[in-house]
């Protein structure tokens, strides 16, 4: 059987594949108010080619797809490429990592295609306070897409929050006890170093640390640890008098990695193989697919970048280089 392993003894089982760089929104820590230039159609990966280096990916190994963007709700035929992709055999395990504007048209017959989870970013409650993160007042929607999605079956809805200094911060009990009430799975994000105006520093980042104090202010929280592969570091919720609550999770890629333990790839929109998401270097897979390469050599493209994948991303070291993509670029 084929494998996907790196020199460090990783085994890539799960693969992100961005359907495109357009957003909705326009997240203060992720993206300029104007001025970013957009793939073309010509650029961007046809349906047919991503399914394609879909099956190779499966064909190696993968278990697992999570189609992003941007924002994957603005690609048209999103409903159509997961129906496609459910019918791999073996059939991967599919999710979606979305804004949730539009979410609430389309979370059912996303379901019916064959979509297995979907987690949803929701930074804020406070209608103000995301107009400002986003630069779009769009929170209704983004509210009426999660609650579609848990209605759909799309159960239990993990929804993620980035929390910023000096505006959500303080917000993060709320954000979790509108989880805990409405059978969500929250996830705080540490911000990480990919936004477009490269303004990131580390001091002004809000840390695991601290985003687990302000959590304490209101709730027990007992560690369980990460489960398998998941990035985030799992914590019980209980209330003050020992009631349990539920679960939620701190990502925190910046101060507490978790690369040893990373099965992660990325496909870009624009066919661009990324072993790590802060990685300088990619693998084009588009030119040689575009060119005739067969399964065979795709395969070898990409087993041969994988043997070469980073041992961490190297943020805290003093060397580390903000990738010239953003995320939007690359792909959550």
């Amino acid at each position: 059987m084929i494998e996907l392993r790196d020199a460090f003894g990783r085994i890539a089982t799960d693969l992100r594949i961005s359907l495109t760089d357009r957003c909705s929104l326009r997240c203060t820590y992720c993206m300029p108010a104007e001025g970013l230039q957009w793939l073309t159609k010509t650029q961007r990966l046809a349906d047919d080619e991503i399914v394609r280096l879909a099956k190779v990916f499966v064909d190696a190994g993968v278990r697992s797809i999570r189609l992003t963007g941007g924002e994957p709700l603005t690609h048209p035929t999103l409903v159509d490429i997961v129906a496609q992709l459910a019918a791999f055999e073996p059939r991967p395990e599919l999710s979606l990592t979305t804004n949730g504007i539009g979410l609430a048209g389309r979370a059912a017959a996303l379901v019916e295609a064959g979509l297995d989870r979907v987690n949803v970013s929701v930074d804020t409650l406070d209608p103000e306070k995301f107009t400002a993160l986003t630069r779009r007042n769009r929170l209704p929607d983004v509210l009426a897409g999660v609650a579609a999605a848990a209605a759909a079956g799309l159960a239990p809805v993990k929804v993620n929050a980035v929390l910023v200094r000096d505006s959500n911060l303080d917000e993060a009990p709320a954000l979790l006890a509108w989880a805990l009430e409405h059978g969500y799975q929250m996830r705080f994000i540490e911000h990480m170093p990919l936004d477009a105006d490269h303004t990131w520093t580390r001091e002004e980042m809000v840390t695991a640390e601290e985003i687990l104090r302000v959590l304490a202010s209101q709730y027990d929280l007992r560690p369980v640890g990460h489960i398998d592969h998941a990035p985030a570091e799992e914590f019980e919720v209980f209330s003050r008098d020992g009631e349990r609550l539920g679960t939620t999770g701190v990502i925190a890629s910046v101060t507490r990695p978790f690369c040893r333990e990373c099965d992660r790839l990325r496909l870009t929109a624009d066919g661009q193989l990324r072993t790590c998401l802060f990685a300088q270097t990619e693998t084009d897979l588009r030119a040689p697919l575009r060119d005739g390469a067969t399964d065979a050599e795709l395969t070898e493209l990409i087993a041969t970048a994988v043997a070469g994948k980073q041992a961490g991303h190297g943020i805290s070291s003093i060397g580390f280089v903000q990738p010239t993509r953003t995320m939007s670029a690359i792909g959550g």
